[in-house]
């Protein structure tokens, strides 16, 4: 429906639990920023997250690893978009990608009051 938006963080040892694994509520606090980055550019309006799927962990993602967050519009609403968000998790040591999880979320487009607001189709 909508371009791909793609943002890439370093796993860092502050992003870190004990075991050396990213931390899954950084995992879920970068996969909303890739949300609301795409559903801005979609709407080109303030948007806020309403809703967020069961995030899925498939992977660790251990520190020193880069990530790469791919997110979508997959589907429009009046006022609302759902997105599809990705996080692919590349080793330092290997030339693969891994999903290490994905999830859904739903963002609401507001006018200057903060209300929701009816979404113009880009382009």
């Amino acid at each position: 429906m909508s371009q791909q938006t793609r943002t890439v963080h370093l796993v860092r040892p502050p992003d870190c639990n004990h075991y050396g694994n990213l931390y899954g509520g950084t995992a879920m606090a970068w996969m909303d920023e890739a949300a609301f980055v795409a559903a801005t550019r979609y709407a080109r309006s303030k948007v806020v997250t309403v809703h967020t799927d069961a995030i899925d962990f498939h992977q660790p993602v251990p520190q020193g690893s880069i990530v790469e967050l791919v997110a979508w519009v997959s589907s429009v609403g009046r006022s609302s978009m759902r997105l599809e968000v990705e996080m692919w998790v590349e080793p330092i040591s290997k030339e693969t990608r891994i999903l290490a999880c994905r999830a859904g979320f739903v963002m609401v487009a507001l006018d200057e009051n903060g209300k929701p607001r009816a979404i113009n189709a880009p382009g």
